[in-house]
């Protein structure tokens, strides 16, 4: 019995490996156009919101103490 358990182990292994090589090159779900346009359209909203408020892109000027 011994025997029998030491040779289903690797069976069982080799069948749980080549499901999940099958599972792992299986071809990726694609998602439509549209959702995906929509999907970049609100992140390059979400990039261009600020929460600081507009800034000019100027240092600020040094004032002397005289």
């Amino acid at each position: 019995m011994a025997a029998l358990a030491w040779l289903i182990i690797p069976c069982v292994a080799a069948v749980l490996a080549t499901v999940w090589a099958g599972w792992a090159q299986r071809a990726p779900r694609a998602t439509g156009d549209p959702a995906s346009l929509a999907e970049h359209q609100r992140f390059m909203a979400a990039m261009e919101r600020t929460t600081t408020g507009p800034t000019t892109g100027a240092a600020p000027q040094e004032r002397s103490g005289r």
